[in-house]
C-alpha cells in the first residue's frame, strides 16, 4: 500500500488485487446472494489489520435492510484505543466525486457545455483542446502534478505543512508537455481535479469548498464532513496513520491538505459518505440528463465515468463508486446502482511493511458478492 501518494494508488493496487483474484472484469454471472455475514467482515478487517500494513481499519455495510459498521485494529500506535466507531478521515480521492457533482450541477443550470473547452471559461490556463469532459474523466493528458512532488516519507516531511496554491500545482503540470493527445487515452491526473476546482470557482464566484459545502454538504446534512483548507487537524474522533521517517515510526495525521485541494482534501465519515454514495446513486443531486453523464464510459474510459468509477465485479455485481490515498489515509465508497448493497471504508497506515489486500478482496467478495 502506498501510504504517501495522493494519486488514489491503494485504490489501483486494489483493483488490481481483484483482478488478479478473479474478482473484477467486464463481464460475468451473478451467484445467489446469501447476504453480509458480520463474522466474515470482521475478519476481513482483522486480516487487513493484522498484515501489518494497516494500523486501523473502519467499515460500515450496507446489504438490502442489513446495516451495520465494523472495525479492527487501534487509534494510535502506542495505545489500545479502538479505532472510533464513525471516526473522521482523510478521504483523499473521493473528494474528485464531490467536485464533479457540483460541476455537473453546474452544467444542469446551463452554466456550461460538457464537451466546450476549458479555456472558454479560464482563458489560457491549459492546453486550448482539453475539454471539461476529459478534465473530468482523465483523458484531458495533462500530466499528474503529484508525481513531481517529494513524497517519499522523508521528502513529504519538509513539506507536510506548506501551503500549496491551485496554481502552483498547475504548474507544475503545465511547465510539462502534455502526456498524448486529449482524448486518446484515459490516465488518472490530480491536475484535472486542479482545473476542476478552478471551474467551479470561475463559474459560480465562490471558493469550490464554499460550492461545494452549499451544494452538497448541507442539502445531504454531512455534518461530519468538510473541506479543511490549511487546517492542518482533523476535527472529532479519529484513527491516526503512520509512516516511518528515519528509521522510526512517524506520526502522518496533521498535514497541510491544500496539497491536494480539489483533488483530495476532504474530511469525512463512513455515515456521510454513504449518505454521499445513497445520493449520488440515486440522482438526488442531479437532473436525470447529468445523472446519465456522470456514469457513462466510453471505449478510451471503460471503467470511470466522470469522476465515478464505474465497474463489475466477476460475480455480476456492478459498482460505482471511488477510492482514495492521501498519507496516512486510504478509503473506498463502493455501491450498487440501486443502493442494495453499499461499502464505506477507511484504513489508517502503519509503520510497518505489509499487504491489507487479501483482507480487501475478502471484505469486497463478503459484501457484493
Amino acid at each position: 500500500m502506498q501510504r504517501t501518494s495522493l494519486r488514489p494508488s491503494t485504490m489501483m493496487r486494489f483493483v488490481a488485487a481483484l483482478t488478479a483474484a478473479g474478482l473484477l472484469t467486464t463481464t460475468g454471472t451473478a451467484l445467489a446472494d446469501t447476504g453480509a455475514d458480520r463474522k466474515v467482515v470482521q475478519e476481513a478487517l482483522d486480516q487487513m489489520t493484522a498484515s501489518g500494513g494497516a494500523l486501523g481499519a473502519q467499515a460500515r455495510v450496507t446489504d438490502g435492510h442489513q446495516r451495520f459498521s465494523a472495525r479492527s485494529g487501534k487509534a494510535e500506535l502506542n495505545s489500545n484505543r479502538p479505532v472510533p466507531e464513525n471516526g473522521r478521515f482523510r478521504v483523499g480521492s473521493i473528494t474528485k466525486t464531490f467536485v464533479s457533482m457540483v460541476l455537473l450541477q453546474l452544467a444542469g443550470e446551463g452554466k456550461f457545455d460538457l464537451d466546450s473547452p476549458v479555456v472558454r471559461h479560464l482563458p489560457g490556463l491549459i492546453d486550448g483542446r482539453i475539454t471539461i469532459r476529459q478534465v473530468l474523466q482523465h483523458t484531458s493528458g495533462l500530466y499528474n502534478y503529484t508525481d513531481a512532488l517529494p513524497l517519499s516519507p522523508d521528502e513529504f516531511e519538509k513539506i507536510r505543512y506548506k501551503h500549496w496554491t491551485p496554481q502552483e500545482m498547475l504548474k507544475i503540470s503545465t511547465d510539462k508537455p502534455l502526456d498524448f493527445d486529449p482524448g486518446t487515452r484515459w490516465s488518472y491526473s490530480n491536475t484535472n481535479y486542479v482545473v476542476a476546482g478552478l471551474l467551479v470557482e470561475k463559474l459560480t464566484g465562490k471558493p469550490y469548498g464554499k460550492a461545494v459545502e452549499q451544494r452538497i454538504l448541507k442539502p445531504l446534512h454531512l455534518d461530519g464532513t468538510e473541506v479543511p483548507g490549511d487546517n492542518a487537524d482533523i476535527r472529532g474522533p479519529h484513527a491516526h496513520g503512520y509512516v516511518t521517517v528515519a528509521g522510526k515510526p512517524n506520526d502522518i495525521t496533521r498535514i497541510n491538505p491544500s496539497v491536494a485541494w480539489a483533488a483530495g482534501e476532504i474530511v469525512s465519515t463512513t455515515r456521510d459518505l454513504d449518505t454521499f454514495g445513497v445520493a449520488l446513486a440515486t440522482g438526488r443531486l442531479l437532473k436525470p440528463a447529468q445523472q446519465r453523464e456522470i456514469v457513462k464510459t466510453t471505449a478510451v474510459s471503460p471503467e470511470y465515468g466522470l469522476g465515478l468509477q464505474v465497474q463489475t465485479l466477476k460475480c455480476g455485481t456492478k459498482v460505482w463508486g471511488h477510492g482514495g490515498g492521501i498519507p496516512g489515509y486510504s478509503s473506498q465508497l463502493l455501491t450498487t446502482p440501486d443502493t442494495q448493497k453499499r461499502l464505506e471504508l477507511s484504513i489508517t497506515s502503519a509503520p510497518t511493511e505489509g499487504d491489507p489486500n487479501p483482507g480487501f478482496v475478502k471484505l469486497l467478495d463478503e459484501v457484493f458478492c
